[in-house]
């Protein structure tokens, strides 16, 4: 069910999803948190399927907030909202909002925002492309508890990641990290199997990855020394190698989905590291919504981040 509101207020967007809720007889109990997507046309229709196969698993109510601060379809510049409410089938397992700003109004987001959100329940701010370079600081990232930036998305990917390290506070995470999840868990597995102190290590990876600085950062942090890097045709990161006394210890995925595992004294073994999709990614992250210790050390390089726990 689709309802559409223009020049509209915060109040009158709240009757609607109980209109709405009431129409198709879903209460809103079952939604366990907000998620605030903030973004543009261009990148809305990809960020609001991502939220609504997320919320399978984490039902929520989804706010979309994109700013516009060309004519609005009245032909003025005067402050205006529009917004388009889904419930039911059109919003998966919760609840969509879709807020337009125009004018001076899109400059007040938060003011829209606060009043839709959940009550006793966290929210969680996400920026599909264009974040803010103090996300914590950002008035629509102060209202999360959980602050979701992507450094791929930018223009000069590494430079935003270096921009993280300077703004980061408890509850900010970039997507570049959340893509590492499978190379740490296997890599912390084959450290566990061989318990041999590691006196090199190599990551091959595309050029200018965010995802591979982090897992350069973490292992450097990790491990206490300095870590190779080598360019390859990618797609993102394709191989690392772990020297040891007894030999290396090699992940390699140049080739699909599938890696090898090599570990000296042992048969290769095949471990699947996909690429995984926008919304699997942002499911993964709404399983925790502390701050992460590790992607601090990470982002630092610094520290102490034990590679052998996850």
């Amino acid at each position: 069910m689709k309802i559409e509101l223009t020049d509209t207020t915060a109040s009158a967007i709240d009757r609607a999803l109980i209109q709405g809720r009431r129409a198709i007889g879903t209460p809103v109990v079952g939604m366990v948190l907000t998620m605030v997507i903030v973004t543009d046309e261009e990148n809305a229709y990809d960020s609001i399927k991502a939220a609504e196969g997320a919320s399978q698993e984490h039902p929520s109510r989804t706010l979309v907030v994109i700013k516009r601060h060309a004519r609005n379809p009245h032909g003025s510049h005067r402050s205006h909202l529009d917004a388009e409410v889904r419930v039911g089938s059109e919003a998966g397992t919760g609840e969509t909002v879709v807020l337009r700003l125009y004018g001076e109004v899109s400059e007040h987001a938060d003011s829209v925002v606060l009043p839709l959100l959940l009550p006793d329940a966290p929210v969680v701010v996400w920026w599909p492309v264009h974040a803010p370079d103090n996300p914590a600081k950002d008035p629509l990232g102060a209202l999360g508890q959980r602050r979701i930036t992507d450094a791929f998305a930018d223009v000069a990917p590494l430079r935003a990641l270096q921009n993280r390290v300077s703004s980061y506070a408890p509850g900010d995470t970039d997507l570049a990290w959340t893509r590492l999840t499978p190379w740490r868990s296997a890599l912390a597995a084959a450290l566990d199997q061989t318990e041999v102190e590691v006196t090199s290590a190599t990551v091959e990876a595309e050029a200018g990855n965010p995802s591979a600085e982090l897992l350069v950062r973490w292992l450097q942090a990790g491990l206490g020394m300095s870590i190779d890097r080598k360019v390859s045709a990618g797609p993102v990161i394709t191989v690392v190698r772990l020297g040891t006394a007894h030999g290396e210890i090699v992940i390699d995925r140049s080739e699909g989905p599938l890696a090898t595992l090599t570990l000296a004294g042992q048969p290769t073994h095949s471990l699947a590291l996909k690429i995984r999709s926008t919304s699997e990614l942002i499911s993964e992250e709404l399983r925790r919504l502390d701050a992460d210790g590790m992607y601090a050390i990470a982002l630092r390089g610094e520290g102490s981040a034990d590679t052998r726990h996850i």
